[in-house]
């Protein structure tokens, strides 16, 4: 006889019981009896977004450190919150964060909506993050569906549909069991349980509050689920970096434009980033300023979540004469430090170090 459908109720009084007792404490969460601060929500949320509770960590007390309110976030400047992102990844998340700061603290009065739908009309906030800070700050029914989440409602309910195309699915009995009290606590449990216990290999059924209302555990194959597609390779890209060298030792920089991956980043002057690689004689004629351009031995590689990038390196010692092209910013290495360089092209730097 196979397992009975799990039973929302007892997985949900299963579960806050378990969270009671076994939540984690970090520095965004509140305390029972204390009321959300939805600032604090909202910044965990978009900086946990595709990040380990582990590397948010430091960043989160460094932010609240120097920003300690949304009016002083919204007050700042936008390359100091740049530089502060430095590492988080997906620099675009950071100017959102800026952006949506300034809307809230101007045209809203200092509120954040209070509503998933209402949330998600500002920059940066998208379907997850919506639903996790209406419940979290604001405790609305809402369900937010982050890849613990997602790991465990597979699992309790044995959906094998295939991920990408299985979400849907897993986003519906999800719904099925957030309560409407304590909707916040309840998907923060989910997260814990999933990042703790109900983990990728080798899960703790042996201590899981939910493995009585569980098929996987049932059948004896939690790790089965979710069953994920076969992924595509990722192609590679390849970019040229221009290391130019004036007499006093101090290297070109510009900004980045706004758009765009890396947007509004500070860069070593590069090419495109295109399918096909670049012969030396070509990506010379696209230097930013006349010189004998010659190659350093070996590339830089980096990935990013949809393509591998090979950067070649040219350099060249420059002199004044040569021209200052319109935005360059000129910067010795050991001071790289002082500038919002994403972790690109601080691989860069070491290379050309070495």
């Amino acid at each position: 006889m196979s397992p009975p459908i799990p039973d929302p109720i007892s997985v949900r009084r299963r579960l806050l019981q378990w969270y009671d007792r076994h939540g984690r404490e970090l520095p965004w969460r509140y305390k029972k009896g204390e009321t959300p601060d939805p600032y604090r929500v909202w910044l965990s949320e978009i900086m946990l977004h595709q990040t380990t509770v582990t590397a948010v960590k430091g960043y989160f007390d460094d932010f609240t450190t120097r920003w300690p309110t949304l009016n002083d976030l919204a007050a700042a400047d936008l390359d100091a919150v740049l530089h502060a992102w430095q590492g988080l990844g997906y620099y675009a998340r950071a100017r959102n964060l800026h952006k949506c700061a300034r809307i809230v603290a101007g045209d809203l009065g200092g509120q954040f909506p209070g509503t998933a739908p209402g949330l998600k009309a500002l920059p940066g906030i998208g379907d997850y993050t919506a639903a996790a800070i209406a419940a979290i700050a604001f405790q609305k029914k809402a369900t937010p569906v982050d890849v613990n989440i997602e790991r465990v409602t597979a699992r309790l309910f044995a959906l094998s549909d295939a991920l990408p195309k299985g979400r849907p699915r897993i986003f519906e009995r999800a719904s099925t069991l957030t309560p409407q009290s304590r909707p916040g606590d309840f998907a923060q449990a989910m997260m814990d349980l999933g990042a703790g216990v109900c983990t990728p290999k080798s899960p703790d059924c042996g201590v899981c509050p939910l493995k009585v209302d569980c098929l996987s555990a049932h059948q004896g194959n939690p790790e089965r689920y979710p069953v994920k597609a076969a992924k595509a390779p990722r192609p590679v890209r390849y970019g040229v970096v221009f290391w130019a060298v004036r007499e006093d030792g101090r290297v070109m920089l510009r900004k980045r434009p706004e758009q765009g991956l890396l947007g509004g980043m500070i860069e070593i002057p590069s090419t495109d980033w295109r399918d096909q690689s670049w012969a030396q004689v070509e990506a010379s004629r696209q230097a930013p300023v006349k010189g004998r351009w010659r190659r350093l031995d070996g590339v830089v590689r980096h990935t990013f979540t949809h393509f591998h990038l090979e950067l070649m390196i040219l350099i060249a010692d420059v002199d004044k004469k040569a021209g200052n092209p319109k935005g360059a910013l000129w910067s010795t290495p050991h001071k790289f430090s002082e500038h919002a360089l994403p972790t690109l092209m601080k691989k860069v730097a070491r290379h050309v170090s070495r």
